[in-house]
């Protein structure tokens, strides 16, 4: 008679259903460990090199607004797409910003669990001895005379440097386990360390740092940094107001500039003299070689000679007797030549009506060549050195718009006012030093002569020091991690066996070396350490 059976039925599972806040949960988690894995950081890195890219290829509005101007004129509707992009101004744009920050916690993320499992290996000394040492990349296996202890000690002797510790397995065999090269995980987080703090130091010095340019007529003017008014153009840090500059004054009394004979440049240099600290008080200069390259640190600033150009001089004569003089720089527009536009403005003397001064006022504005070349009667430039200076300019009466309370480029006039029929052009001539236009109404124009005028640019940053300290942190860590090699060596002693004669008793000693990088050379340190422990221990028997 058969019997059957029936199995109970599988009790069902229960299902877990995930509430939103647990998928929100599982998401938050699963992004964080995505941002701080070291392959995320690898690439966040390479993209900021990328992003920076830009930055160093293509003109920023920070560093010259003309010349980025220039770039979106010619590229038409692809440099307007790039402005828009803010392409020229990189390092302000916000997805410049959103990879530095994603950078910055994602190194933070590697580093802090990478910092915990180090100093938790440091503590934790070497690993256990493997019990099958011949598995092993580097394995030697002898019996020698000596008693254990006199092998161990030797063991000890020849790893003197290494970290060394010794244990006593289950059977009573005896082990030695040790390890070296831990520096190179240690200079492995020094780079990165110095990485995150470089970048860290970045996001300060944008914060407390400022940068600022100005032009100073090298004939003995003087630039003092007091104020953002004293600047021609002025870039300050988020938390910089301009109120708390360091004090200092610079006065530039000489220029020269050396060319090529094709006119290429060869050097600029500049002797001027500075004042600060207790120097203000006190009225005392101190002198100072100015060149490219080589600034004057002062103050905890820096000042660099940019560049260099030329402020015609004009006189203007009214039919009343009455004179100005004015001296203004002009901006070069051909560096090659040092051709150079501008425009000097005057305002005529003697008239209170405001109105009718306004619809007086003359601005003296064309092209300066420092060495005059002539293509019929248009003015060129051969050289960019002074030795033939000459100017074609327009003179324009009327009003320039200067009250109207909109700044206006002291480069050129307001060509509103031009437009709109405001200001009319009166004249047009060229001259040489010494040469004059009068005007219809009796006003004489001369141009009396030329001044050189020096670039200057103040930069301030109290993270520079930082910067370097951190800079040579990642170097060092960056050498340590690949000049030091880690390894590790075991060995286990244990006795041949019991003869009952003292004079027949062996020790079997089996060594084993383990490179936890793949770096030629362990071999040969590893057969090095071998030979010498067997060898002093006498009688080896290699298998």
């Amino acid at each position: 008679m058969s019997q059957t059976t029936t199995e109970p039925p599988e009790t069902p599972r229960p299902v877990y259903r995930q509430t939103p806040l647990r998928r929100a949960w599982a998401f938050l988690r699963n992004t964080w460990r995505g941002l701080t894995s070291m392959r995320t950081a690898l690439v966040l890195l390479f993209l900021l090199a990328l992003a920076a890219l830009p930055g160093a290829l293509l003109p920023q509005w920070d560093l010259n607004a003309q010349k980025t101007e220039e770039y979106i004129v010619q590229h038409g509707w692809w440099g307007e797409l790039l402005d828009r992009l803010q392409f020229f101004d990189v390092y302000s744009s916000p997805w410049f910003s959103a990879i530095y920050l994603l950078l910055m916690v994602s190194l933070i993320g590697c580093l802090v669990p990478r910092t915990g499992e180090y100093f938790r290996a440091m503590r934790a000394g070497p690993v256990l001895t493997p019990r099958n040492l011949a598995r092993l990349p580097h394995h030697t296996e002898a019996e020698v005379e000596a008693d254990p202890d006199t092998v161990l000690g030797e063991v000890r002797r020849r790893l003197r440097g290494w970290r060394v510790v010794e244990r006593t397995e289950a059977d009573g065999v005896r082990t030695i386990s040790a390890e070296r090269g831990y520096l190179r995980e240690t200079g492995n987080l020094l780079f990165h360390f110095g990485m995150l703090g470089l970048i860290a130091t970045f996001a300060l010095g944008a914060m407390y740092s400022y940068e600022g340019q100005v032009i100073v007529h090298a004939d003995g003017h003087e630039f003092c940094n007091s104020g953002v008014f004293a600047y021609d153009s002025f870039d300050p840090g988020l938390q910089v107001d301009g109120t708390q500059l360091s004090p200092f004054c610079v006065k530039v009394n000489d220029f020269e500039a050396e060319y090529t004979d094709a006119g290429q440049p060869i050097s600029y240099e500049a002797d001027v003299q500075y004042q600060s600290g207790e120097d203000l008080t006190t009225g005392t200069w101190r002198d100072h070689h100015l060149e490219v390259n080589e600034p004057l640190r002062t103050a905890g600033d820096r000042v660099y000679l940019l560049g260099h150009g030329y402020a015609p001089t004009f006189t203007v004569t009214w039919p009343d007797g009455e004179t100005r003089t004015q001296t203004v720089q002009w901006r070069p527009t051909d560096l090659t030549t040092m051709l150079s536009q501008g425009a000097t403005k005057f305002d005529p003397p003697g008239i209170t009506d405001s109105a009718e001064r306004r619809k007086n006022q003359l601005a003296v504005t064309g092209l300066f060549a420092p060495t005059a070349a002539y293509h019929g009667s248009i003015l060129s430039s051969s050289f960019p050195e002074l030795t033939d200076p000459a100017v074609a300019v327009d003179i324009m009466r009327g009003e320039l718009g200067t009250d109207s309370g909109r700044s206006q480029s002291i480069f050129e006039i307001d060509q509103r006012m031009v437009d709109a029929g405001r200001l009319e052009r009166v004249a047009r001539e060229n001259l040489r030093v010494g040469e004059s236009i009068t005007l219809d109404d009796g006003t004489q124009i001369s141009f009396d002569g030329v001044r050189p005028w020096v670039s200057l640019q103040v930069s301030h940053d109290p993270t520079q020091g930082w910067m370097l300290g951190f800079a040579i942190v990642m170097f060092a860590g960056l050498g340590a991690s690949l000049a030091v090699k880690r390894r590790r060596f075991w060995a286990r002693v244990s006795p041949a066996g019991d003869s009952g004669d003292p004079d027949l008793r062996r020790t079997v000693v089996e060594l084993g070396g383990l490179a936890r990088t793949d770096q030629a050379g362990y071999g040969e340190e590893f057969t090095a350490l071998s030979r010498d422990i067997l060898d002093r221990t006498k009688d080896r028997k290699a298998h």
